[in-house]
């Protein structure tokens, strides 16, 4: 069972094609799944004034969410850390999930005005006394000898 250099190539091939055929199927469905997930956020969203407490990154085990979501989270994404919040909206403190972009820019002990869907945080409205500001970047080791040389001259 001698098989030529030409036959390997051509079968290595095959299958990275069939590999790659079958993923960009699996994308054009997840894609799909995510717009009319978006659509029913944006249906079901309010704007909820609340008092953010604490905000971290945290597995879905331990975040402290409903027992219903840890148990509908994908098995693959259950070791990934989460950006969750902790806020009191109201009488009650609620441990609730958030956009990634929307968690960077939450303030920590102030009073937000947000959106929010089910348990997601979709957006930030308005911070009460103040702005809604990115938080600064650390500039990188480089980056601060190059403003040295610049600030030289």
């Amino acid at each position: 069972m001698n098989m030529s250099v030409w036959q390997i190539i051509t079968i290595i091939l095959l299958v990275i094609l069939a590999v790659l055929v079958v993923l960009y199927f699996v994308g054009r469905r997840m894609q799909k799944k995510q717009a009319e997930a978006s659509v029913q956020m944006e249906a079901m969203k309010q704007t909820i004034s609340m008092l953010i407490i604490d905000k971290k990154r945290l597995k879905v085990k331990e975040s402290g969410l409903p027992q219903v979501v840890i148990d509908q989270t994908p098995r693959y994404l259950r070791w990934t850390k989460l950006p969750v919040v902790k806020a009191k909206v109201g009488p009650k403190i609620m441990v609730l999930a958030a956009d990634r972009a929307v968690w960077d820019v939450l303030p920590v002990k102030q009073e937000v005005k947000v959106e929010v869907s089910g348990i997601y945080i979709v957006s930030i409205k308005s911070v009460r006394g103040g702005s809604i500001q990115p938080p600064q970047k650390k500039k990188g080791f480089f980056a601060r000898f190059k403003k040295d040389k610049s600030e030289k001259k």
